[in-house]
């Protein structure tokens, strides 16, 4: 299910939404890791039907040693902001 989530963020990462207000985080419970191995992932968002929706807060093995999760943030736009979406660096 992470690889179809990371592939779907590579493909639309091509689209940007640009809002005036930041949508609110959801509440959500975050679960013992899995594995010494797992990275959190947090807040995330994705563009979706001209919006942004959440899809942050999992867990996550990194695709190969060495690597590390770089959060996504949010970038001053003209008329707005945009989310920078995390990814493996």
């Amino acid at each position: 299910m992470l690889a179809i989530a990371l592939a779907s963020g590579a493909f639309s990462s091509n689209a940007q939404i640009v809002v005036s207000v930041r949508p609110p985080v959801p509440h959500y419970e975050r679960v013992p890791a899995p594995s010494p191995r797992h990275v959190w992932i947090g807040e995330e968002w994705e563009p979706r039907g001209g919006a942004y929706v959440f899809v942050g807060g999992h867990w996550a093995e990194p695709p190969r040693p060495g690597v590390v999760w770089v959060p996504g943030h949010w970038r001053r736009r003209p008329g707005g902001e945009a989310w920078v979406p995390g990814h493996w660096r």
